[in-house]
This record gives C-alpha cells, sequence and structure tokens, in this order.
C-alpha cells in the first residue's frame, strides 16, 4: 500500500445503486483501491429510496467489480467493506439528520480526517434540493474538506443552468464543486495538450497560417436503445454538442497556459468560447444542421418508432456545424463538428486538416496532365476511441519510375498493454476530485458560454419544423452535412463506404 498516495475520505454517493454507479464508479473505485490511493481509511454510504442492508449493498458492489477481480477475491471482499447503504429520501429533510450519524460514524470508524465527497448521481431536478439540505443539516463540518461532484446534464438552456448553479453556489464554493464530462478524462483528449504544447513542430503550425479547417466527430452505431424517454427531451444538441464537442473545441482552441494548472488551463478554455462567434438565427440556420434516422433494411426501427419516443417528434438524432472563432489565432478556421445515432461505426476522432502549399510544384511536369500527381493536403488524425492514437497524412514520392506523390501515414496506436494500464475516465476524475485538480472538469464559465451558444440554436429549431427523417443508418448523417463543407470548397476527412455510396446515389 503506498501510504503516501492514499486518501482518506467519506464518499457519500446519492444514487448508490443506479446503472452508472454499478457500470463505473465502484469498479473505478476498486482501481484505485488496488493502486493504493484508496486503502484503509475510506468508506461510502451509498443511498437511494429502496431498503438495503449493509450486507446486500456489499454483494452488488462486489457484483459490480467482478469482471475487475480476477485472481483478487480476497481484496474484492475485504474492498467491499468499506461500503455502507442508508435507505434516503432526498426531498425529506429529515432524513438528512439519519444521513449526518452514519457519515460522522463512518469517519470516526474510518479515520477519514472529516474530509467528505459528495456524489450526486441522480436526476437534476434533485441537485439544488440536496445542496442545499447538505448545508441545512450540518453534513459539511469545518475540520477536513467538503467536495461536491455532479453528473451532467447541467440544465436544459443557460436559465436552467444558472438557476442550478447558484442553488449549489448557495452551499458550495466553486473551488468545491466539480461538474463531470467524462470526455475530458479520455487519454487521447488529454493527450491535446501534450500534442501542441509539447512538440514545437505542432504548436508553431497550431494557427490560421498552416490550419485550413479541424474536424470533431462523435459517431455512434446505436440508436437511443434504453434512453428514449430522456433522450426525446434532449436530442444531440444537448446531449452531445453542448457538453461533449463544446469542451473539446476549447481546448483544441485555446491558447498555451502560463502554467499546466487547474486554474491556467480552465482560464485559457474560457477565453477560447469567449471569442466564439455567437450567430444571429440566420446565421445559426446557415451554418447547424440537423437529421434524424430513418428505418433500415435489416427491420431496425426510425426515431419516430422507437419504444418511449413521441410518434410525432422532431427531436434531432444528428447535428453538424461550422464554428467560427473571432480572434487572431483562428480567424478564418472553421471548426466542423458532427455527432449522431446509428452512424456507419462507433467512434470519436479529430481531424486537423492543413493547407495545401501555395504552388503545387509537382502538378503537371513537362505539360503532361496527370490528376493523381495533385498534392493532398496534410492531416494530423487524433484517435480518441475506440483506437486510441495519432497519426500524421504526408505527401511522399510513389516508388518506380517517374514522379508521382501519393499520401502516407504516419502512425501511433497504443499498445494493448497501454491501453489496459490506462485509467478510466471515472477512475481519473475521482482521484482528481480527491486531489483537488480542476483540470479535467467543466467549469461553471465554460458551461454559461457553451449554454449561450447553444441556446441560439435551440430557440430556432423549436420553432422550425423539420423535414425528417433525412438519414438511413450506417451512413455518416444527412445529405446537409456534406453540403456544409462542400459549399466551402471542402469535405469531411473522414468517409465510411456505405456513406459514399449513398452520397453518389443522391447525386445521381
Amino acid at each position: 500500500m503506498n501510504e503516501l498516495a492514499e486518501n482518506r475520505v467519506v464518499i457519500t454517493l446519492f444514487g448508490g445503486v443506479g446503472d452508472l454507479a454499478r457500470r463505473k464508479l465502484y469498479p473505478s473505485l476498486f482501481s484505485l483501491y488496488k493502486k493504493g490511493y484508496l486503502g484503509e481509511h475510506f468508506a461510502l454510504l451509498g443511498t437511494s429510496r429502496h431498503p438495503l442492508s449493509d450486507e446486500e449493498f456489499q454483494k452488488i458492489v462486489r457484483e459490480s467489480i467482478s469482471k475487475e477481480t480476477e485472481n483478487q477475491a480476497g481484496q474484492a471482499d475485504k474492498f467491499s467493506t468499506h461500503f455502507f447503504f442508508q435507505s434516503h429520501d432526498v426531498t425529506d429533510a429529515e432524513h438528512y439528520k439519519v444521513l449526518y450519524k452514519r457519515i460522522a460514524d463512518l469517519d470516526e470508524k474510518f479515520g477519514a480526517e472529516g474530509n467528505r465527497l459528495f456524489y450526486m448521481s441522480v436526476a437534476p431536478q434533485f441537485f439544488g434540493t440536496i445542496a442545499r439540505n447538505l448545508n441545512n443539516k450540518h453534513l459539511k463540518p469545518s475540520k477536513g474538506f467538503n467536495r461536491l461532484i455532479i453528473e451532467k446534464p447541467f440544465g436544459n438552456d443557460f436559465d436552467s443552468a444558472k438557476k442550478l448553479n447558484d442553488e449549489l453556489s448557495e452551499t458550495f464554493r466553486d473551488d468545491q464543486i466539480f461538474r463531470i464530462d467524462h470526455y475530458l478524462a479520455k487519454e487521447m483528449i488529454l493527450n491535446i495538450e501534450a500534442l501542441r504544447f509539447g512538440n514545437p513542430i505542432i504548436e508553431s503550425m497550431w494557427n490560421n497560417n498552416y490550419i485550413d479547417n479541424i474536424q470533431v466527430t462523435l459517431s455512434e452505431d446505436l440508436g437511443v436503445e434504453e434512453r428514449a424517454g430522456y433522450y426525446d427531451e434532449s436530442g444531440a444538441l444537448r446531449d452531445m454538442v453542448q457538453n461533449h464537442i463544446m469542451q473539446i473545441v476549447a481546448q483544441l482552441a485555446m491558447e498555451e497556459p502560463v502554467a499546466f494548472t487547474d486554474n491556467d488551463v480552465m482560464y485559457e478554455k474560457v477565453k477560447a468560447l469567449r471569442s466564439l462567434r455567437r450567430y444571429s438565427p440566420s446565421e445559426a440556420d446557415a451554418n447547424f444542421v440537423r437529421g434524424q434516422y430513418d428505418a433500415d433494411d435489416k427491420g431496425g426501427h426510425q426515431y419516430r418508432e422507437e419504444n418511449g419516443v413521441d410518434p410525432h417528434s422532431n427531436t434531432e438524432t444528428f447535428v453538424a456545424a461550422k464554428l467560427m472563432f473571432d480572434n487572431y489565432r483562428w480567424y478564418g478556421v472553421p471548426f466542423y463538428i458532427r455527432t449522431g445515432k446509428k452512424l456507419a461505426d462507433k467512434f470519436t476522432r479529430i481531424d486537423v486538416v492543413f493547407k495545401k502549399p501555395v504552388i503545387d510544384i509537382f502538378k503537371n511536369p513537362h505539360g503532361q496532365d496527370n490528376d493523381s500527381q495533385n498534392l493532398r493536403s496534410n492531416v494530423l488524425t487524433i484517435y480518441v476511441e475506440p483506437t486510441s492514437g495519432f497519426s500524421l497524412r504526408l505527401n511522399a514520392k510513389n516508388a518506380g519510375q517517374g514522379f508521382t506523390t501519393i499520401p502516407v501515414d504516419l502512425d501511433y496506436k497504443q499498445s494493448d498493454e497501454a491501453h489496459d494500464e490506462t485509467p478510466g475516465p471515472y477512475e481519473r476524475l475521482f482521484l482528481d476530485a480527491l486531489e483537488n485538480n480542476h483540470t479535467n472538469f467543466a467549469s461553471w464559465p465554460l458551461i454559461a458560454y457553451s449554454w449561450k451558444f447553444i441556446d441560439v440554436i435551440r430557440n430556432l429549431w423549436d420553432i422550425e419544423k423539420p423535414d425528417f427523417p433525412n438519414y438511413r443508418p450506417g451512413t455518416m448523417g444527412p445529405k446537409a452535412s456534406d453540403d456544409l463543407l462542400a459549399r466551402d470548397g471542402r469535405h469531411w476527412i473522414y468517409q465510411a463506404q456505405n456513406h459514399q455510396d449513398e452520397i453518389n446515389k443522391n447525386h445521381h
């Protein structure tokens, strides 16, 4: 056990038997336990409306980490003894008195030194209620730290997000609040800073002198599945663009921080989003595309036929957009984004497309007409998932007689061994919260600027009736997504073959 790294804390998890807790949170905590970041001096108190004994709760925990416990059954059993359960109604102020007593007892038993971490894995409408009662019932002792982790969604527009933030701020200071966006903790998203600021050859070209455009794609091959009820109220714009994509874009667009600290990094991200061009309704209409998936040839339903979806729903399952920054570094460089359900494949990638040479000296040598000699754009691709790594596409001479150029890729892919050793997003974020590191969390100013930008598009779409459904599953979205780039003389770097076939069919 690494005593220097061990954290002393009592974690109170609201939503202790929920899907997120079972799939992500308990395996992540077990990983921290195995590595020594958690040890003898931590306890977790799970809560839910449903009554459970401590033993029943510990069994749930052991089942949730069963995939992680090969040849480690003894360690898993010992880990589960740090878990306890309290039936709790988050809306009943009297219930917090019992919660206070349980937490105080656990703190004394495990020597947590008054350190409290409260994790809200419940419906967002209860965030403010829980925070208010934590304050009223003195569940935040002066001894030790008091920190709050909350899951997304953080509001459904700027007004609701501000109201929620104000409610939380009555009990917790902003530096005590950790707003999770698990995309920020993915290994290759974190590598953006290393790639940029650790390599002068990259950073020196990370501007509008050399970059033609940047493309961010978050593609999912499944439909709404069991999330239909939530998704039909949210849609791709709120569910994916407002948080994940805006956070990634801010990381790509930010200036180099003074130092790699959470405050300095957050400052530069916020400054980047402040320079994001806020569209008027007419500009939003011209620069945003929405889609909704149709039925497929394999018996899959169109979105409006999914169980739990309004049969007349205008909720978008696809969004593509062109974003522009009005600052010195990025003026004139479009950031193209897209995300959607039931697309060609499941992946997340970033394509940084560099400008071509002003003069192509290899084109038509000796008066010959040979289109194959045209130089391609250099492209830096960051593979976020499922593969982790990056590649750089360059132009090189083809082998053989004559002189023709071909694109070649310099690739780095994370090895299976390195992938297995890489902390998962929730493991990383748990440890960051324990160590009071906000670098990989969303700040309120960042959330506020992204909502103000998104609200213009949402308000426009709420009053306009779309022509849905407008794309077939297995493609990369509606034709309008490709037209968005084509009108600028550009194209999406990633093109699935079946999507390209669909485009050709539409054109003919």
